[in-house]
């Protein structure tokens, strides 16, 4: 009888070793497939179970989260949805996340270690949940607001700096949308997704930062730094040898422009009036190395960008033979441009040649307000030589005062501008993108207080009358004003 019941018992351990060995295969090694496993609902629904954290602007959400009483509970919301989309992103409960809903998923949804009090003890297993904390932005409200009303729907986009820190004080898109209709998970939500992507305006398409454009005489800002560098050009007003119209390099085709009296003019007078025939020529002049080597500086070519969600790369092709260069000293060719990326070469010129990297998110924050992160001003790269930027602000000055620029003075402060009108399509066919790029201080202020990038796509004008002046000027006036009376100059 004895031993019937030790064969029982050692039965009976065996069944628990191999029950005890099963869970630890279960809960330990197969625990991940499980857990993404479709058919698995424990992890959506304890993503939805609790509020989700906050994005704010000026010390205010613009975010919030809707209690809808169902299994996946909280849906998210926005406050003025389509003039933070470009900023926020969306976060639905069908189809994920993007943009600053993407990138601090893990602060907003509570999931980072880092916000719990003792991360290192319960931040070991991601299916700790902490309370959502809040992501602060850099944004100036005053800034965002005058660019999305100025914008006022039409296609385009505005990327606006603060030049000494690269903080950035502005991001519009338009036309734009309401993340809400794509936050929860009814029938409408499919419904407006594939509205959405069939719109051939592309609304959520963030074009200050994922579309690239040629930015046009706008990028003469930057051939003009590369030339006054290399000693090409040591006098602003000296004479230059520009024929008018310009042939350009090994070809018969001849380079015009559309103003006239371009023919061996100043550099100062060629920046004013955008002589296309003087820039083509300095830029084969300073050859393609050295313009490849300031475009860079300025950020041209640099794909890794994060603000902190991707920016799309600008570039400046460096395989290009004379007259090649030329058009793509003018911005033309393969030059491409997000509106962000134009916005940091107009806070170079306004931060005596230094470009500061662009930053969107200043701080996150746990549920309490005590500080998780913080972001800051990253290392200089020097564009150019300090004493270059000081001659480009003086031109850009010359722009805004008595050139094409004029529809962006403001009283009271000093702006500088460059104007730009890019051609696009087979055989230039498309309607031009009007281009500015602009900084601007205060007479009370000791440096420049921001700087901006406006394109207008779909200008309303004439095509021989589209120009960035007439059209994207405005813009960019409506969003200085509004930097320029804040007392901080960051609206927080």
């Amino acid at each position: 009888m004895t031993r019937h019941i030790r064969h029982a018992a050692f039965f009976c351990a065996l069944l628990l070793a191999a029950l005890l060995v099963n869970a630890t295969r279960i809960q330990v090694f197969e625990a991940p497939s499980y857990d993404d496993n479709i058919a698995n609902r424990r992890p959506t629904i304890s993503r939805y179970g609790q509020p989700r954290g906050d994005i704010l602007v000026g010390g205010e959400p613009v975010t919030g989260s809707h209690d809808t009483g169902e299994h996946l509970r909280y849906e998210r919301t926005y406050t003025n949805g389509p003039m933070y989309a470009p900023v926020t992103g969306f976060a639905s409960q069908v189809y994920g996340t993007t943009f600053l809903e993407h990138s601090e998923d893990g602060v907003l949804a509570g999931t980072n270690p880092l916000l719990s009090p003792f991360p290192l003890w319960k931040g070991a297993t991601t299916r700790d949940r902490n309370p959502g904390g809040d992501v602060v932005t850099t944004l100036h409200p005053g800034a965002q607001e005058a660019a999305f009303e100025a914008l006022a729907g039409r296609k385009g986009a505005v990327a606006a700096l603060e030049p000494a820190t690269g903080r950035i004080l502005a991001l519009v898109s338009g036309p734009s949308y309401d993340p809400s209709v794509l936050s929860g998970n009814g029938s409408a939500v499919p419904r407006s997704w594939k509205s959405l992507n069939r719109d051939p305006d592309k609304p959520m398409l963030n074009r200050a930062v994922r579309k690239t454009y040629p930015p046009g005489s706008t990028f003469k800002v930057v051939t003009a730094a590369a030339a006054l560098d290399a000693g090409v050009v040591e006098d602003l007003d000296k004479r230059t040898k520009s024929p008018d119209p310009y042939r350009l390099p090994g070809t018969r085709t001849s380079l015009t422009n559309a103003s006239k009296g371009c023919r061996d003019v100043p550099l100062r007078k060629a920046f004013e009036w955008s002589c296309n025939t003087v820039f083509a020529k300095l830029g084969v002049k300073v050859g393609v190395e050295r313009m490849a080597a300031t475009a860079q500086a300025f950020g041209f070519n640099d794909a890794g960008v994060r603000i902190p969600f991707s920016v799309s790369e600008s570039t400046f092709d460096t395989k290009v033979d004379r007259a090649q260069l030329a058009l793509s000293s003018i911005g033309q060719y393969n030059t491409r441009a997000t509106p962000l990326q134009m916005a940091m070469v107009a806070a170079a010129v306004a931060n005596g040649g230094k470009v500061r990297s662009p930053y969107l998110v200043e701080r996150t924050t746990r549920a309490g307000g005590s500080t998780v992160s913080t972001a800051g001003s990253g290392p200089a790269r020097q564009a150019m030589r300090p004493s270059t930027a000081v001659l480009l602000k003086e031109l850009m000055v010359d722009v805004v005062r008595e050139g094409t620029g004029s529809s962006a003075w403001i009283p009271g402060a000093t702006v500088g501008g460059k104007t730009g009108t890019a051609q696009h399509g087979l055989g230039n066919s498309g309607t031009p993108y009007a281009w500015f790029v602009s900084w601007a201080q205060g007479d009370l202020d000791l440096e420049p207080k921001v700087a901006v990038a406006v394109v207008v796509e779909d200008a309303d004008a004439d095509r021989g009358e589209i120009s960035g002046g007439g059209d994207a000027a405005p813009i960019a006036r409506a969003v200085m004003q509004a930097v320029l009376k804040s007392p901080s100059g960051d609206g927080g």
